[in-house]
């Protein structure tokens, strides 16, 4: 399937507008596309009790998760200053598959690309239940 590596970038860069984040300022999109086409997007939303936020991408695929979006392709996230996802984020991501693609952008959607492999070495996985 082709896909472009700017448009859901793009796509990230207009989630992101949407974010709520009055403590941090710190504002997050994220664009996760589906392996049937379908593009997620999310937004990090802040709480006043601070454990109670989520992040973007996370929001991103609990949204592909509620309609039915099991494989995914790629996640573009975007940031002020191209940060990359958290550790939460990354455990999430590599629940569905290490090989996703990871695009890490900033606000002018100059981006690096990466997978959840790379960014999550040696993650815990079902496999490891099924051990015990």
């Amino acid at each position: 399937m082709g896909w472009s590596r700017e448009e859901l970038v793009a796509q990230a860069i207009q989630a992101r507008r949407k974010a709520y984040a009055p403590y941090s300022r710190y504002r997050v999109g994220a664009a996760l596309l589906g392996k049937s086409g379908r593009v997620y997007t999310g937004c990090n939303v802040e709480n006043a009790v601070y454990p109670l936020g989520i992040c973007a991408e996370r929001v991103a695929v609990v949204k592909a998760v509620s309609e039915g979006e099991r494989e995914f392709v790629a996640l573009a996230v975007v940031t002020e200053n191209g940060g990359s996802p958290c550790g939460s984020c990354r455990q999430t991501l590599a629940e569905f598959g290490l090989e996703i693609a990871v695009l890490i952008a900033d606000v002018s959607g100059a981006y690096r690309e990466t997978t959840v492999a790379a960014l999550l070495p040696d993650s815990f996985s079902a496999d490891d239940l099924a051990a015990r």
